[in-house]
């Protein structure tokens, strides 16, 4: 499978918190990092998506903000 992401990091899967549509997904990248991503529950149960399995995330984000 090709992609255009360029932002592509393996992690492992720290923690699964399903909710009633969407699941947040916690992906350790190494060095201290961690990501957090929201995707529906039904990707998590097709993708059998558990703590411990070994996974890649893709970022492509147009733009991304946080303000304080």
């Amino acid at each position: 499978m090709k992609l255009s992401a360029r932002n592509v990091f393996k992690g492992k899967v720290t923690d699964v918190k399903e909710g009633a549509v969407m699941a947040k997904v916690k992906v350790d990248i190494g060095s201290g990092n961690v990501v957090s991503a929201l995707v529906s529950l039904e990707a998590v149960k097709e993708l059998d998506v558990k703590v411990g399995d070994d996974i890649n995330i893709l970022i492509k984000a147009t733009s991304v903000m946080l303000a304080k």
